[in-house]
């Protein structure tokens, strides 16, 4: 894996406490094409309940049938459907029979209410017992939970758990009525994807996304865990990613599996304590550990973060970073995306459109610092913040709201991963 960081400031000026924040870049290695790829194991959850009936149920079996024509015969697969309770339509396990697979996706009918948790309880069994190094789970729904287990806490533990034991959770949200805050919650806490998918061709390009980053997998369980120098605090972890403190004092951050040639971008800010002593000063190492498919190697990298304190005249004259200060902008770009989905959410309109403009405010600062070469990015995201405000005036607040929460998704939780896309729905224009 390659990996490089950058410091928004170098330099420190003696016995005054100040900031750093680190830019962290990491790209996964491509595929080798002379090794063959292990077996993926994917378990599907796809909610059934009354309202799927129609043309989303039948658009999500079709992009469930073109994805098991996709996959190798020693590929583990499985289908659970729920309603106000769960089925195991395709017992988890190597596709043997692909057309049998298929006959039995294709009797999946809508039924009753949306028993989620029952859903999610009997896919995690399901891809446990046949995943003996980690797998991934799909989640895939259009509605908000009516029974069985309601609390978004209560969801966040069960995919915390389930990824420290190796399975990633991601969540496709379909159509504009379901709960945007419980599907990113169980996406962040289980190190998947969420995405947004508003009618079937957008889902079917979002289930076809999953599995291609499935198949395509390099890293898996990848942390960054940060050693603080004493005194040194970390003040802010720009992207929202989980985090742990650990009892000896070190934060592990989870960045989750990365697929062949994927690039991601990590930013935090640290606390620097008073130093007296003039020349480098280390303030914090950077442990990345990681496991790489498909010999399964364990890497741990470590990488030290040092400053240098310098005299105060000295210090006056530095300058900052443009790259690390444009990338501190578009996360702050960012949150004014989710506050923005936040308002949505609760149909207020009018704020949501000012923390949109707030939003382009930042973004069209931080492409005031960037080269040319790198302006590209810079300049898709402020062009798709303009069809959000436009979109504004013409689409529901239900419809923004997962818009914007995806997106910011993409562009935050996945920083990295999707720039050339502009982020929101899967399959938009």
């Amino acid at each position: 894996m390659k990996i490089t960081t950058q410091l928004d400031v170098s330099v420190v000026a003696v016995d005054l406490d100040d900031e750093v924040t680190i830019m962290l870049d990491l790209e996964a290695p491509a595929v080798d094409a002379d090794q063959r790829r292990p077996p993926a194991s994917l378990e599907i959850v796809l909610d059934r309940s009354g309202s799927m009936s129609g043309a989303p149920l039948e658009g999500a079996k079709d992009a469930l049938i073109a994805l098991v024509r996709r996959l190798e015969p020693t590929d583990n697969f499985g289908l659970v459907t729920f309603d106000d309770t769960a089925q195991v339509v395709v017992p988890a396990g190597p596709i043997s029979d692909r057309e049998e697979v298929i006959a039995q996706i294709s009797r999946v009918t809508a039924g009753g209410t949306t028993d989620l948790g029952a859903g999610l309880f009997r896919g995690l069994r399901e891809l446990k017992r046949i995943a003996h190094s980690g797998g991934t789970l799909l989640v895939v729904s259009d509605g908000h939970v009516n029974a069985g287990l309601h609390d978004v806490i209560d969801f966040v533990r069960v995919a915390e758990k389930a990824h420290s034991g190796g399975i990633v959770i991601s969540t496709l949200g379909y159509g504009e009525h379901y709960d945007e805050t419980l599907l990113t919650a169980i996406a962040r806490s289980g190190s998947g994807n969420h995405v947004f998918a508003s009618d079937p061709d957008a889902a079917g390009a979002a289930i076809a996304g999953e599995a291609a980053g499935l198949l395509a997998k390099t890293l898996q369980a990848v942390t960054l865990t940060l050693v603080l120098r004493p005194a040194v605090q970390m003040v802010r972890l720009y992207n929202d990613l989980p985090g742990h403190a650990l009892p000896d004092g070190r934060i592990m951050i989870e960045i989750g599996d990365l697929y062949a040639a994927e690039k991601r971008r990590l930013l935090l800010k640290l606390k620097v304590p008073a130093m007296s002593d003039l020349g480098a000063a280390e303030v914090a190492t950077l442990e990345l550990e990681y496991i790489e498919l498909p010999r399964l190697i364990q890497h741990i990298a470590k990488l030290l973060v040092s400053v240098n304190i310098v005299p105060g005249t000295d210090a006056a004259r530095r300058l900052v970073h443009p790259a690390v200060e444009s990338e501190k902008l578009f996360q702050e770009a960012q949150n004014a995306k989710k506050l923005a989905s936040e308002a949505f959410e609760r149909d207020e309109v009018g704020s949501a459109r000012a923390l949109l403009v707030e939003a382009k405010s930042h973004l069209n600062r931080a492409l005031s610092l960037v080269p040319d070469e790198a302006a590209g990015g810079f300049e898709r995201e402020i062009a798709f913040v303009d069809q959000m405000t436009g979109l504004a005036s013409e689409r529901s607040a239900q419809y923004m709201s997962k818009l914007s929460r995806s997106s910011y998704h993409q562009m935050n939780r996945k920083r990295g991963r999707m720039d050339d896309s502009g982020g929101g729905e899967t399959g938009a224009a």
